[in-house]
């Protein structure tokens, strides 16, 4: 919160400490409350309110998150009758007095968020909890597993779970989720990279103030960890040796890191300019900069709309791997590193198709650059697959709304619009 900076509005919230203006909104209404943590699970969350929204007329919905760029999200993508708030901290009086104020009808939780305190006491309040887009990864499940005593009774007391793949099911059920409970219903990432979004800047044209054409390739290093810009970089600039407008946008997938990175890149004579600091009047001249190190946060997806080749981060310096579903969905060239665990089912399925190129190292991810860029028809034959791939997959958002609307009908507090 500290390096992320904006964190004292709103901090009370984190307490169950509510202004005067959001319990004047709660007060005498239904309401669903749901919860995403970062900006990742926000625009899962954001996915689940347009699609419930409709059908629950009546409902007030409230959505929380717990990280300041989530919240910067949220307001940024959601109209303001949809109330925002920060996650209360996991203690049980301040998760009394979050339920106490709230008081849903029904809560649903988006990815494995389990917190004790709050389960126990929605529990106890026999208030219906939903676990969207649910998944155990191979890091977490086993912890779940030697901490059963905990855990169990939590994963059971769950009134629906909208499980990703049969695999997760199948740990989900290990771990104490209710068969009946659980729906393999997909991946809500396929539907949330579908979402058309009003753009809010051209990228072409603010890549043209610095002096980029418009035909020139360029590679775009999405969600990058530690070590992996400075790869890139060190990559790009041989690149150039060969493809001498090459242009690399690096997207750092905490943006707090950039001024450090900066520094970095910096000693390394990299030619770049942060993002933040491009304005209406800025204006560079051809080859005057050969780097974008972008330092804002939500804007990533319309960065992947020029690239020629995307680079997906903590791949291949770090574990676990980010989401390769946005850059399909636009039928960008993917390319990734040998660490994509906590997207193994998604990768799997791009790599069947031929939706996609994984490396083992940085040697070989300069090579199979090299060759992408040197080579169109191969780049637009992974593009069309991976596109077909993101169309194959849709339809969790439908699959997990149908899961949660006949408990709230059952407790008759709407009635669906007739369609």
């Amino acid at each position: 919160m500290r390096r992320r900076g904006n964190w004292q509005h709103g901090f009370g919230q984190r307490f169950a400490s509510y202004d005067p203006s959001i319990m004047q909104a709660l007060t005498n209404r239904h309401v669903i409350w749901l919860h995403a943590v970062s900006v990742g699970e926000v625009n899962l969350c954001t996915q689940l309110i347009r699609a419930l929204e409709p059908r629950v007329p009546n409902l007030k919905i409230v959505v929380s998150c717990t990280t300041t760029t989530g919240m910067a999200e949220l307001r940024r993508r959601l109209p303001t009758h949809v109330t925002k708030i920060y996650y209360p901290v996991d203690r049980r009086k301040y998760v009394q007095r979050a339920l106490a104020v709230i008081k849903p009808l029904a809560i649903v939780l988006v990815e494995a968020e389990i917190w004790p305190n709050l389960l126990w006491r929605a529990r106890s309040m026999k208030i219906p909890v939903f676990l969207a887009n649910a998944r155990l990864s191979d890091r977490s499940y086993p912890r779940y597993l030697k901490f059963s005593w905990l855990f169990r009774d939590l994963f059971e007391s769950f009134t629906g779970v909208g499980c990703q793949n049969e695999a997760d099911a199948a740990r989900l059920r290990a771990v104490g989720c209710r068969p009946e409970a659980l729906q393999v219903v997909g991946n809500l990432k396929f539907d949330a990279a579908s979402l058309t979004e009003q753009r809010h800047f051209d990228v072409r044209a603010l890549l043209r103030q610095i002096g980029i054409a418009d035909d020139a390739p360029v590679l775009v290093a999405g969600s990058t960890h530690d070590g992996e810009e400075l790869l890139l970089a060190d990559i790009a600039k041989r690149l150039r040796e060969i493809f001498p407008n090459l242009f690399l946008i690096l997207v750092p997938r905490h943006f707090e890191r950039c001024k450090d990175l900066g520094q970095k890149l910096q000693a390394r004579e990299v030619k770049f300019i942060y993002r933040n600091q491009i304005f209406s009047d800025t204006q560079f001249k051809p080859g005057a900069v050969d780097c974008l190190l972008v330092n804002t946060t939500g804007e990533l997806k319309f960065f992947y709309e020029p690239a020629t080749v995307v680079f997906v981060g903590k791949s291949l310096t770090a574990i676990g791997g980010q989401n390769p579903i946005e850059p399909g969905a636009q039928g960008k060239t993917i390319v990734f590193g040998p660490n994509m665990q906590n997207f193994a089912d998604i990768t799997r399925n791009f790599l069947a198709k031929d939706a996609a190129i994984q490396v083992n190292d940085a040697k070989e991810l300069e090579r199979v650059l090299n060759e992408l860029l040197a080579n169109p028809a191969r780049r637009n034959e992974l593009g069309r697959h991976a596109r077909e791939v993101v169309a194959d997959n849709l339809g969790a958002v439908e699959r997990t709304v149908a899961m949660i609307l006949p408990h709230l009908k059952a407790n008759g507090t709407f009635v669906e619009p007739e369609k």
